[in-house]
């Protein structure tokens, strides 16, 4: 016999209150009742004044337990400690998880050996159900040292901006990440059409996106015939893999454009092209008349003295993606299936194009 509406909705309320919050399919599949079902039911509630009504949710009137309270419905994200790039990502994270009825709980891996391991042992020990985790991964090296353990954890993991090298133990894991060759691809599409075919890359060497960055560089101006007036250097002097040591490929960028006669640079960070760009102005050359800049991230590359054009990855999405397909994994654990296949996930960016890039026929220098 079908249970009537007001015993439903009793129960309904009574879950809710038990757990600060409730999921709308996790409710479903508890009642054995349709989801169409049970979100009417919580519109009546709410209108009831009984619950609150939330996106994919149920919420209690009664304030939610306390972090840390043993409520099981918390997901550990790690990242490493001041990478400003990934702080929209978290932010997208953790709007994802509160849609799903989660809670975000963030881990910082401090800048030393071993402390993504750290960081992601104190998460499990919190009780978190799963992982979203951006190792700092500074070579390749310390990429392929930490498969072996990152492969072998016992709850989901999703790996947000890092995808391990294809055959590794590790690339069975879930990813979601930007897609930085594109990055590239859109950055020379855009200077050639400006008619610049000596352009400089200005790039760290410090982390999987840089590597891609340099890597894709060097492949996509060879495809296109311009590598021959193209060059790479570091984006500072510690921007690689060791920044406590100065690099000496870290080739001064006034030089270098003086050197090859390049009218235009991609600078990855848009942090470091601030810094740049006020170098180029303090040796008498003006961006863009004597150099077009192009900035990689596109987090604070609006706020310099000029706004620079930039490959602005899609950081919130990815943060959203990464917790929508560790969901994925707990819905599959709860419905006692497998996952399905493994995704690596890899969002676009686009160009944002401000007052830095211009006709290569505009320059003077």
């Amino acid at each position: 016999m079908r249970e009537p509406a007001r015993n439903r909705q009793s129960r309904i309320v009574g879950i809710v209150e038990a757990r600060g919050l409730a999921r709308i399919t996790d409710l479903a599949d508890e009642l054995g009742v349709s989801i169409v079902t049970v979100r009417r039911d919580i519109e009546e509630l709410a209108r009831r004044g009984e619950v609150r009504r939330g996106h994919g949710v149920a919420r209690s009137l009664r304030p939610l337990p306390e972090p840390g309270a043993g409520t099981g419905d918390a997901v550990g994200m790690v990242v490493p400690e001041r990478n400003t790039y990934l702080t929209e990502a978290v932010q997208g994270a953790r709007e994802a998880a509160e849609r799903a009825g989660l809670r975000l709980a963030l881990h910082i891996a401090a800048d030393e050996p071993g402390a993504d391991r750290r960081a992601v042992r104190q998460a499990l020990d919190a009780g978190v159900r799963g992982l979203l985790i951006a190792p700092r991964w500074r070579t390749a090296e310390e990429a392929a040292q930490d498969h072996s353990w990152l492969s072998a954890l016992e709850v989901p993991v999703v790996l947000v901006e890092r995808r391990p090298e294809r055959g590794s133990a590790l690339y069975g894991v879930d990813s979601v990440r930007g897609d930085h060759a594109y990055g590239v691809h859109l950055t020379l599409g855009h200077l050639l059409s400006l008619g610049h075919e000596r352009i400089v890359l200005a790039a760290r060497d410090d982390s999987p996106t840089a590597r891609v960055i340099r890597a894709e560089f060097a492949a996509q101006t060879a495809a296109r015939g311009i590598a021959g007036g193209c060059r790479t250097i570091l984006s500072s002097r510690t921007a690689g893999p060791d920044p406590s040591v100065a690099d000496a490929r870290a080739v001064d960028l006034v030089q270098t454009l003086r050197e090859t006669g390049a009218t235009a640079a991609l600078i990855h960070s848009d942090m470091d092209a601030l810094v740049l760009v006020q170098r180029l102005q303090e040796a008498g050359l003006e961006v863009p008349r004597d150099c077009s800049v192009v900035a990689y991230n596109d987090v604070v590359a609006d706020m310099g003295h000029i706004a620079l054009t930039a490959v602005a990855p899609p950081k919130a999405e990815i943060g959203r993606a990464a917790l929508d397909v560790l969901s994925r994994q707990f819905d599959a654990a709860r419905e006692g299936r497998r996952p399905g296949a493994t995704r690596h996930l890899e969002l676009l960016p686009d160009l944002v194009v401000r007052d830095s890039t211009a006709p290569a026929a505009a320059h003077q220098f």
